[in-house]
């Protein structure tokens, strides 16, 4: 046996993401395939269609008591609710994680800039 030690030196180029709160590390071979969903993003989503649901059904007759059946803060409440006014487009693309990297539910529960065109 050899006394010898031979150390091997591997380097692979690495790219740090955060995508839902969460750091993923994604190899260059990975930066072509297909984005993943925000699973955090899409919960969101499906709370938020949910809760508008119930407030138009009837189920609840405010905010704030559904935010005291769901046991939420009311203002959480109305801020993930927002999701429901992004346009059907956006939507889609974040069920089907082609959303733009900047898009996520911290970003989107600040609120949305709301652009307006005028006819010409």
């Amino acid at each position: 046996m050899n006394d010898t030690a031979h150390m091997l030196t591997v380097r692979i180029p690495l790219h740090v993401r955060k995508r839902g709160g969460r750091k993923t590390m994604i190899a260059p071979e990975m930066l072509a395939m297909q984005p993943r969903q925000d699973v955090t993003l899409v919960k969101a989503l499906a709370r938020a269609f949910r809760w508008r649901h119930l407030l138009e059904d009837g189920s609840y007759s405010t905010i704030k008591e559904l935010a005291a059946a769901e046991k939420i803060n009311a203002s959480y409440l109305c801020r993930v609710l927002r999701l429901t006014l992004l346009a059907p487009d956006v939507v889609e693309a974040i069920l089907d994680g082609r959303q733009p990297e900047e898009c996520t539910l911290p970003g989107l529960m600040e609120g949305v800039a709301v652009v307006w065109s005028t006819p010409s």
